[in-house]
């Protein structure tokens, strides 16, 4: 954010005000306004004129047009945030609630979801939740199921709970009690181990013991070859609420508005904005003012976001999106809470 500390108590004050003001109406804001909703205190609507002309030269507020009063810049929104307490609303009845309606969801992909949900109905944004899974996943277990035609279910577990289901189908059926005995030959030799690494010993071990013709070994190799201990590292992410941003006075043209929802459509654009600006917020609250360096339909789109670090090296992102007039106190607190209830349950 860029700095305020040329701007003396008075027009810190009247700053804050202009911008709570601006948020509750959307209008611009003159001087006798401010002087009317106690702005400045015993200050005449003069003395608020020159500061407010100040605050403009500083790059704080503009004017839309000359016979109009000012608006907030998103420097002006960025002071703003920087004076609020970013501290979660003080309720551990709330976060223990949400905790709970996250426990059952069951796992991360189903969190993730529930977490954007959660967001959306709290701050009537855009709720946008993601989990990055760790390049480098330790085995917890996994399941070896018997299905019909020759179908067999893997199931993959990770230290980080993530759980990966797979359907193969075998040119030769293995019998349920053998899948037993491969899945426990697996869970007892590499549980702990990183996938990757484990991979590389299975295959090892099926080079080298391939002459003795093991029957356990050659069913393992079956199932190796069809992606046994394998974790697709796609992320997850979900995003609830676009719809919310429907008619607000975000100043686009019928064009634009077309352009900002194809953009939150593409999964890939929005993990690169989540990237982009909560890459370096893991446990701390990022707030970013105006997007529009990111795309031109953005610009009066603010994003508030934790990036959560899960057990097993797996990284968690919550974060909203909202126009510049957001309630910023109460999103940042709800993004707090709610961050915290995430790292709850996946901890």
């Amino acid at each position: 954010m860029q700095s305020d500390v040329g701007l003396n108590l008075r027009a810190q004050d009247i700053l804050r005000s202009i911008v709570r003001a601006y948020i509750e109406t959307g209008e611009p804001l003159g001087s006798r306004t401010l002087s009317k909703l106690g702005s400045g205190g015993s200050l005449s609507p003069a003395s608020i004129r020159n500061t407010m002309a100040d605050l403009a030269d500083d790059g704080y507020l503009y004017q839309p047009h000359t016979s109009a009063g000012r608006i907030p810049t998103d420097k002006a929104f960025q002071f703003y945030v920087k004076t609020l307490q970013t501290r979660p609303a003080n309720d551990a009845r709330k976060v223990a609630e949400i905790s709970a309606e996250l426990s059952e969801a069951g796992d991360v992909e189903g969190c993730v979801q529930r977490t954007s949900r959660i967001l959306t109905e709290m701050t009537r944004n855009v709720g946008i939740a993601a989990a990055l899974p760790a390049t480098q996943q330790q085995l917890e277990h996994i399941e070896l199921i018997s299905l019909a035609d020759r179908r067999v279910l893997m199931i993959l577990v990770t230290r980080d709970r993530t759980v990966r289901n797979r359907v193969v189908v075998l040119d030769e059926a293995i019998s349920p009690d053998e899948l037993i005995s491969l899945r426990n030959y697996v869970n007892t030799n590499f549980a702990g181990w990183k996938l990757s690494e484990a991979r590389v010993e299975l295959l090892r071990r099926l080079e080298e013991e391939r002459a003795a013709y093991d029957e356990v070994l050659k069913h393992l190799q079956v199932l190796y070859q069809k992606g046994l201990l394998e974790l697709d590292s796609n992320p997850w992410i979900h995003m609830e609420g676009a719809s919310n941003l429907v008619g607000l006075d975000l100043h686009l043209t019928r064009e634009r508005m077309r352009e900002l929802f194809q953009a939150l459509e593409e999964k890939k654009r929005v993990l690169e904005l989540l990237d982009r600006f909560l890459e370096q917020s893991r446990g701390e609250l990022g707030v970013h003012i105006g997007l529009g360096d990111v795309h031109p339909s953005m610009k009066e789109l603010s994003l508030i976001g934790v990036t959560i670090a899960l057990p097993g090296g797996s990284l968690a992102r919550i974060a909203v999106l909202g126009p510049l007039r957001m309630n910023y106190e109460k999103v940042m607190s709800s993004v707090l809470q709610i961050g915290r209830a995430f790292e709850r349950v996946q901890s």
